[in-house]
């Protein structure tokens, strides 16, 4: 069910949703927390498929906040689209066209559609503002998302955010490497458990998960590393660690297949697919609490300088 309302007022939202959902005998109740979206139309519906597929974990109210370039006034300062059922994933979603003096009072426009006593969590799919915790929608949110790689230019956007770094907000650049960080952790914690001498992570340039995952990993085994440019590749290719008895390699050069080389044994094929944002978003919105380890790496991971 869409429902479109021109020229409206949140209380007015308020009431349809409220209606919406007496109509259908249930209630809000259910919803674990908002999920605020600062797009625009281009990327709208792309975000509001991704948010749906999340939904489906973490049953939630979605707001996403289109602003669109005007260059004069509109006559209207506020239109909304409201999306229930079949085309709201496991929720409602609410779409907020805001117009002239309103783009100024974001927070104050989204207060009354929140679902009391839950969290909000704050997700910008593309660019990000300069600060996030200093942002309208931001600075209500207990959690704050970012995807630096979807972004017009991830690393300018990159050092920016490093510079505002706060522990509320997290990157899905990190988030596309947890099954990285896992499978080596495990790989590393069956025996022998030799000292690593050196560390090779390889990947197309300009990527920023690439760049993360090669921090991670030194800060850990505290070994020199070399990272090797592969523009083939679409995401991280393999992670190849030296000790005295050989070499330790995870090689995934295409696709999902990947394949994990031990020292003298034979080498074993595992699926390793390339995360989505669907995935990533969902862990995210998981978790909810600060990430100390991904703190911990950008503080020493500077900034992007490619070789």
């Amino acid at each position: 069910m869409i429902i479109d309302m021109p020229n409206t007022h949140t209380r007015d939202i308020a009431s349809k949703i409220d209606e919406l959902h007496d109509e259908r005998g249930e209630a809000a109740t259910g919803r674990v927390l908002t999920l605020l979206i600062s797009t625009d139309k281009e990327h709208l519906e792309d975000s509001l498929s991704i948010a749906n597929s999340a939904s489906l974990e973490h049953p939630c109210r979605v707001i996403a906040i289109v602003i669109e370039n005007e260059s004069e006034e509109n006559e209207h300062n506020l239109c909304a689209q409201v999306r229930f059922g079949a085309d709201a994933g496991a929720g409602e979603i609410i779409i907020l066209y805001p117009h002239n003096g309103l783009v100024n009072h974001l927070d104050s426009l989204v207060i009354p559609l929140l679902i009391p006593d839950t969290p909000i969590v704050a997700w910008w799919p593309t660019n990000p503002p300069a600060d996030p915790s200093k942002d309208l929608l931001g600075a209500m949110a207990r959690t704050r998302i970012t995807d630096v790689q979807k972004s017009d230019n991830p690393r300018e956007t990159f050092e920016r955010l490093l510079h505002t770094f706060n522990t509320k907000d997290i990157d899905l650049s990190w988030t596309r490497i947890t099954v990285w960080r896992a499978m080596l952790a495990s790989l590393l914690d069956q025996p022998p458990h030799e000292p690593i001498t050196h560390i090779e992570v390889c990947g197309p340039r300009n990527t920023l998960p690439l760049q993360l995952l090669a921090t991670w990993l030194h800060s850990c085994l505290n070994a020199p590393i070399t990272i090797t440019y592969d523009d083939s590749a679409n995401a991280i290719s393999a992670v190849r660690l030296t000790r005295s008895d050989g070499v330790l390699s995870v090689e995934r050069p295409e696709g999902s297949q990947a394949v994990i080389h031990f020292p003298g044994q034979t080498p074993q094929p595992i699926i390793l697919p390339v995360r989505t944002q669907e995935e990533c978003l969902a862990e995210e919105l998981r978790r909810m609490d600060p990430d100390i380890v991904y703190s911990n790496v950008l503080h020493k991971v500077g900034n992007l300088s490619q070789e």
